[in-house]
């Protein structure tokens, strides 16, 4: 396999990677950054080969990562799980997540955090849920404890209830109650923090003549 270096080509179908041909034929491919320490004559031996193979299949399963997190950010064990239904093998997988986590694009922690306010601020749930939330997704217990121990969780199910209140507005007062004590049981809020929720929906919708 050892060989020299005859021709290096970005590749048609993605510029970012570019073909390796030795003795002119085409051995394997690379990024870019390793192909700009590359060049014509150059001879490479077979550990050099099995090297930038390696150093490929860690870049290939980094830039599937970032592609991952481009949307939002997830968790060290969604990247993994990502990873690994992509059919990247498990030293690359290895290798990408510990550069994910030296550059901070894997931080749990921040990840725990994220996810508790983004879900307080479009779609409120208990701690409780929160953390069988953020368990599902793989995150430690420490970080999930830290993210959730200070929640407000009155406020939380008051913000959950608010937003739909024009269109219970015309319920009777048992009816509201109950409606709002499901809504917010479907979202992990015990039983005294929704009827709580539910008699200051009642009061908002219903204020009193006095002043």
């Amino acid at each position: 396999m050892a060989g020299v270096i005859t021709t290096l080509k970005v590749q048609k179908n993605n510029q970012e990677r570019v073909s390796v041909f030795l003795d002119g034929e085409y051995a394997f491919g690379v990024t870019l950054d390793v192909a700009a320490r590359l060049h014509k004559g150059q001879h490479l031996s077979d550990a050099e080969i099995d090297g930038l193979r390696t150093q490929d299949d860690v870049d290939k399963a980094y830039q599937a990562a970032l592609h991952f997190l481009a949307t939002r950010p997830r968790s060290r064990a969604e990247v993994e799980r990502r990873l690994e239904h992509k059919g990247h093998a498990p030293e690359a997988i290895a290798a990408a997540l510990s550069r994910l986590e030296q550059r901070d694009y894997v931080d749990d922690d921040a990840f725990a955090t994220y996810w508790v306010d983004n879900r307080s601020r479009f779609r409120p749930r208990s701690a409780a849920a929160l953390r069988y939330e953020l368990r599902q997704k793989g995150v430690d217990a420490e970080s999930i404890q830290a993210a959730t121990e200070e929640l407000d969780e009155v406020a939380a199910a008051w913000t959950a209830v608010e937003n739909k209140l024009n269109r219970w507005q015309e319920l009777a007062e048992e009816e509201l109650e109950q409606k709002i004590i499901t809504f917010l049981a479907r979202r992990g809020f015990n039983f005294a923090i929704a009827r709580q929720a539910a008699r200051r929906a009642w009061r908002e919708l219903h204020p009193t003549d006095e002043p």
